[in-house]
């Protein structure tokens, strides 16, 4: 056992694990990591002498006001980033429409594809209110102590000083309001940009979460040069990480926490931990823990992906989106997205593009598959998939694929140490029921997207500096 006790121990080395460990590491921090990979969803790894990036491929909030530029700025760390100047490319039924930063150029292209005459009425009221909330001085959210619930409640008090009533109005109610009539095809793509950011439709989210999720082409989007794990391989670089070291168990005991890995026995004063909040309770033996851990459930949702390898003296964006007409096997939604490696990277498109095609699935669905079956199934969808993405790239046939192969939740839970994919939906019901950072055992906290704040970098540099805050009582 080791005698030093540290200040903080970081479990998991994903985005959340990331900011808050570099965010004290004039502390006696350590972050251990399971996989040789830094980044969890957000790594990137090598594969048969090409490397790819495991899941997130987008980087967005690196701009003034916001938290994860703030966190970058505060701790010196300028990441190698070249901007998309189309975030995404949308194709549906042959169609064609571009996301873009600049409002006028991206509403004139959406009245040519899905024209509805009060298109500019609903996509301004989106983009204020992301801007708005992005002005909000005191958001947070937490629990279990007096002060954590009066900053809450001052929180809340801002959101609706800020946005009134429409805090609490339904996105599928608004578009209904303001977009009478939509075509099925316009909705299609309203709920495949959502199924991107919020992990959700717009049926069960409130207008809040529309607005924050459909806005992101109208920030900043950035290409990660060298693959996003470049990103914690640098950032992390000044910390004591331990990589390939899985945590077993945290121990509670009267002054200090005791985490246990294959190696070794740390002793801390506060724990972080960046997994999961309902795949947490595996750590804990305790009947406490128990009855506090057993309130969290995993949700259905996750992604099936293919990796592919593609020679081709062609040029494409960074990231585009397919949506398609017909469900392809064991997928839940109809859309795909796809991301290109950028064509200059040294390290990602050495050989070909290095190119990541994602769909949503449900986690129970492979569970219950005998492993004869299960390789079926996958290699069922991964071809259906495949079809799919050349028939979309008419310049792309099937000889310019030199590799390419599929994980399903079934391999992010070996590799990643999660199966699902995001946390669950924040909605008006839940919303007070909702996971915080805190829990309610001195020195134990979470961080990560399936606890406040939400998706991606901006949520969860969010949730990372509301924790910040909590953790600011304990040093």
């Amino acid at each position: 056992m080791s005698s030093n006790i540290k200040d903080l121990i970081i479990v998991g080395s994903g985005m959340g694990g990331a900011l808050t460990g570099v965010l004290n590491q004039d502390k006696e921090t350590l972050i251990l990591e399971k996989e040789p990979n830094l980044g969890g969803c957000a790594s990137s790894f090598k594969h048969h002498g090409y490397y790819y990036n495991t899941g997130a491929t987008t980087l967005v909030g690196y701009e003034e006001n916001h938290p994860l530029k703030r966190i970058f700025d505060k701790v010196g760390y300028t990441p190698n980033l070249k901007r998309s100047s189309i975030a995404i490319r949308t194709i549906q039924n042959g169609k064609v429409l571009d996301r873009v930063k600049d409002f006028e150029t991206f509403l004139k292209a959406l009245d040519e594809v899905y024209y509805h005459p009060n298109n500019r009425l609903f996509w301004e009221t989106i983009k204020t209110l992301d801007e708005l909330f992005w002005q909000l001085k005191s958001v947070h959210y937490a629990k279990h102590s007096l002060k954590a619930y009066q900053k809450t409640l001052s929180c809340v008090w801002e959101l609706y000083g800020t946005f009134k009533n429409l805090l609490f109005k339904e996105a599928s109610s608004y578009i209904n309001e303001v977009l009478p009539n939509i075509s099925k095809e316009y909705q299609a793509f309203i709920d495949a940009q959502l199924l991107i950011t919020v992990q959700s439709s717009s049926k069960n989210i409130p207008l809040l979460s529309m607005a924050l999720g459909l806005s992101y082409p109208f920030h900043d989007v950035f290409y990660v040069n060298n693959g996003m794990g470049q990103i914690f391989k640098e950032l992390l670089e000044p910390l004591n990480v331990q990589k390939n070291e899985e945590v077993l168990k945290i121990e509670k005991h009267k002054n200090v926490l005791l985490v246990k890995t294959r190696k070794e026995e740390y002793q801390t004063k506060n724990v972080v931990i960046n997994l999961p909040i309902f795949e947490s309770f595996k750590l804990f033996d305790d009947y406490d823990s128990y009855l506090f851990y057993e309130q969290f459930h995993a949700h259905e949702q996750s992604a099936f992906v293919v990796y592919l390898k593609i020679k081709s003296k062609e040029k494409f964006l960074h990231h585009y989106q397919l949506i398609l007409n017909k469900q392809i096997a064991h997928t839940t939604s109809q859309a795909m997205f796809v991301s290109f490696s950028d064509s200059e990277d040294t390290v990602l498109s050495k050989d070909g593009y290095s190119v990541t095609i994602s769909m949503h699935t449900n986690v129970n669905f492979w569970k219950q598959l005998s492993i004869s079956d299960y390789e079926v199934q996958k290699h069922r969808t991964q071809t259906q998939m495949i079809k799919e993405f050349l028939a979309c790239f008419e310049t792309l046939k099937a000889e310019h694929i030199e590799s390419f192969f599929s994980a399903t939740s079934k391999t992010f839970q070996r590799y990643i140490n999660r199966s699902n994919c995001g946390g669950h939906v924040l909605t008006i019901e839940n919303m007070l029921r909702f996971p915080a950072c805190t829990t309610p055992f001195k020195g134990v906290y979470h961080v990560g997207d399936s606890v406040f704040a939400g998706q991606g970098w901006p949520g969860v540099a969010l949730g990372v500096e509301v924790l910040q805050e909590e953790l600011k009582r304990r040093f």
